[in-house]
């Protein structure tokens, strides 16, 4: 009868023998530090190598208008754009402007989903960056009204 330590100990020595392997993708474990810790929407997309940004009704954004928890906001930006190489989603007045950075490929939905922190009233935007550097953004105002920081 093999134990609990055993299979723990097991499953970590195939786990790793996978990792050596290659099994795994390595730019799963990779992220773009320099535009997680910029302070400005400017710097994020400077940092992620886009364009000027410009406005476009075909990103949307969807959010509360008055968020009662900061803690815990429900945000969703999407396109249906062909071409998109990368869909942000930013809090102007968050420490750190990035709050998520999906990579899309023509083969996946560019429709996504998250819940972020706030600490204040901010303008929320979801920016679309085409393959050619183009960024295209939706912005959208979502008043705090109870946050880590107040608001």
């Amino acid at each position: 009868m093999q134990t609990r330590r055993e299979t723990l100990k097991h499953s970590a020595i195939v786990a790793g023998l996978l990792a050596t392997t290659g099994l795994f993708p390595h730019y799963a474990f990779a992220y773009n530090k320099p535009a997680f810790e910029a302070k400005s929407v400017a710097e994020v997309l400077k940092a992620l190598g886009a364009g000027a940004p410009v406005e476009s009704k075909d990103v949307t954004i969807g959010g509360p208008d008055i968020a009662e928890n900061g803690a815990v906001v429900p945000l969703t930006a999407s396109t249906a754009l062909p071409g998109v190489k990368h869909i942000l989603l930013l809090v102007e007045k968050n420490p750190s402007a990035l709050v998520a950075l999906f990579n899309v490929t023509d083969s996946v939905e560019a429709n996504f989903a998250t819940r972020t922190k706030m600490g204040q009233s901010s303008d929320v935007y979801a920016v679309a960056i085409m393959n050619d550097g183009k960024a295209l953004f939706a912005k959208k105002e979502v008043k705090v009204t109870l946050g880590g920081c107040g608001g």
